[in-house]
Protein backbone atom coordinates (compact mmCIF):
# COMPACT_ATOMS: atom_id res chain seq x y z
CA UNK A 1 0.00 0.00 0.00
CA UNK A 2 2.95 2.22 0.46
CA UNK A 3 3.56 2.48 -3.38
CA UNK A 4 -0.13 3.93 -4.13
CA UNK A 5 -0.02 7.47 -4.35
CA UNK A 6 -3.17 9.44 -3.35
CA UNK A 7 -3.82 12.79 -4.55
CA UNK A 8 -6.53 15.77 -4.14
CA UNK A 9 -8.73 17.97 -6.70
CA UNK A 10 -5.57 20.01 -6.76
CA UNK A 11 -3.26 17.71 -6.81
CA UNK A 12 -1.59 17.66 -3.71
CA UNK A 13 -0.28 14.03 -2.35
CA UNK A 14 -2.57 13.04 0.50
CA UNK A 15 -1.26 11.13 3.22
CA UNK A 16 -2.56 9.35 6.49
CA UNK A 17 -3.72 11.50 8.86
CA UNK A 18 -4.31 14.54 6.47
CA UNK A 19 -7.02 16.96 7.23
CA UNK A 20 -9.40 17.80 4.15
CA UNK A 21 -12.14 20.04 3.25
CA UNK A 22 -14.94 19.02 0.73
CA UNK A 23 -15.02 21.16 -2.44
CA UNK A 24 -18.49 20.61 -3.02
CA UNK A 25 -21.81 19.43 -1.15
CA UNK A 26 -22.10 16.08 -1.34
CA UNK A 27 -25.34 13.68 -0.09
CA UNK A 28 -24.59 11.05 1.97
CA UNK A 29 -26.36 7.62 0.75
CA UNK A 30 -29.13 5.71 2.96
CA UNK A 31 -28.83 9.25 5.22
CA UNK A 32 -30.53 12.50 5.06
CA UNK A 33 -27.27 13.77 5.72
CA UNK A 34 -25.87 16.68 3.36
CA UNK A 35 -22.09 17.21 4.23
CA UNK A 36 -21.83 21.12 3.00
CA UNK A 37 -18.75 22.72 1.11
CA UNK A 38 -15.78 23.73 3.11
CA UNK A 39 -16.55 20.99 5.69
CA UNK A 40 -13.00 20.10 7.36
CA UNK A 41 -12.72 16.45 7.84
CA UNK A 42 -9.86 15.43 10.06
CA UNK A 43 -7.91 12.45 10.24
CA UNK A 44 -8.17 10.41 6.95
CA UNK A 45 -7.48 6.99 6.15
CA UNK A 46 -6.08 5.81 3.04
CA UNK A 47 -7.21 2.96 0.76
CA UNK A 48 -5.78 0.93 -1.86
CA UNK A 49 -7.58 2.73 -4.00
CA UNK A 50 -6.31 6.56 -4.95
CA UNK A 51 -9.16 7.87 -5.96
CA UNK A 52 -11.17 6.96 -2.59
CA UNK A 53 -10.23 7.75 1.33
CA UNK A 54 -12.15 6.46 4.19
CA UNK A 55 -12.63 9.20 7.19
CA UNK A 56 -15.24 10.12 9.79
CA UNK A 57 -17.40 13.40 9.41
CA UNK A 58 -19.31 14.89 12.47
CA UNK A 59 -22.46 13.46 11.75
CA UNK A 60 -21.30 10.48 10.22
CA UNK A 61 -18.70 7.50 10.61
CA UNK A 62 -17.08 5.19 8.08
CA UNK A 63 -17.16 7.48 5.54
CA UNK A 64 -15.85 6.43 1.90
CA UNK A 65 -15.33 9.69 -0.23
CA UNK A 66 -13.70 10.37 -3.56
CA UNK A 67 -10.65 12.66 -3.63
CA UNK A 68 -11.75 14.28 -6.78
CA UNK A 69 -14.32 16.20 -3.89
CA UNK A 70 -11.17 17.53 -1.69
CA UNK A 71 -8.62 19.18 -1.12
CA UNK A 72 -6.45 19.46 1.20
CA UNK A 73 -6.43 21.70 4.37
Amino acid sequence: MDDVIVKDANGTVLNNGDSVTLTKDLKVKGSSVTLKRGTLIKNIRLTDDPAEIECNADKVKGLVLKTCFLKKA
